[in-house]
């Protein structure tokens, strides 16, 4: 499997340090995943969301400008005054938006922007697949169908198979975080298929972490979730993934 290219080289903490990722999140919607996570983690690592504004349309144009230059070093200056060890672009379509190279475009000049190792969600999706092992996967997708298939064509790019794909049409990342958990277990269960080896849910504006082991045991397979696979990569650059129960089988 091809991998993305992450920025920066992993540190070893020791003493009473505490591990620090800062996500760069776009406007609001699911972004308490965060502080619900350090509660799952036992507030062993502080995970600070810095926000950024643009519009929240799940349409390429805005999109592009969400994830630009000029956006990315905001959201990295608001985070300085963390200190974190490494930074996330936390978000799926404001990342694979700019296809593979531009991607990895964008998480270069994100990590020279911060002065940190930087990611983003779609290079986290692809570090995760590969951690589990993963060759054939479904994708249920909040976003328009023309947008859908650029995360699709991300996967490829990386030598993931996609096996089904299916797009909610949600034009807004308001409009996601509204989705109730049965809605967001729903739309999980209901676009998996036989021949996938997980199911992946791209949109970090759909709150999935409290719902994350119900969809697993519904599926008798993993999941990777937007989110989740976010904060797994952040740990992941600063050198320390935990084990933990409550976040799926990419933490178990």
């Amino acid at each position: 499997m091809a991998q993305g290219r992450i920025v920066g080289l992993s540190t070893t903490y020791t003493g009473g340090h505490v591990p620090t990722i800062g996500f760069i999140y776009p406007d609001h919607a699911a972004e308490d995943d965060y502080p619900f996570a350090e509660g799952l983690l036992g507030d062993r690592y502080a995970l600070p969301v810095a926000h950024i504004y643009g519009t929240d349309l799940h349409a390429v144009p805005e999109l592009l400008d969400l994830g630009s230059e000029r956006r990315l070093a905001d959201g990295a200056a608001l985070l300085a005054e963390h200190t974190p060890d490494a930074v996330v672009w936390a978000c799926t379509s404001g990342s694979f938006v700019y296809q593979w190279d531009g991607a990895h475009e964008q998480v270069e000049k994100l990590a020279a922007a911060a002065g940190k190792p930087a990611s983003s969600t779609s290079f986290a999706f692809v570090r995760a697949a590969e951690k589990l092992g993963l060759k054939r996967v479904a994708v249920a997708a909040s976003y328009p169908d023309d947008v859908a298939k650029l995360f699709v064509e991300f996967l490829s790019r990386a030598g993931i198979e996609i096996v089904a794909m299916s797009s909610e049409d949600i034009d807004t990342a308001a409009e996601v975080g509204r989705l109730s958990p049965d809605a967001v277990i729903e739309l999980a269960v209901s676009h998996d298929h036989p021949d996938a080896d997980a199911v992946l849910i791209p949109d970090t504006a759909m709150r999935t972490l409290d719902v994350l082991n119900t969809i697993e045991e519904r599926l008798g397979k993993p999941v990777l979730t937007a989110n989740q696979v976010t904060i797994w990569e952040g740990l992941r650059l600063a050198g320390e993934v935990p084990e933990s129960a409550a976040l799926g089988a990419l933490f178990r």
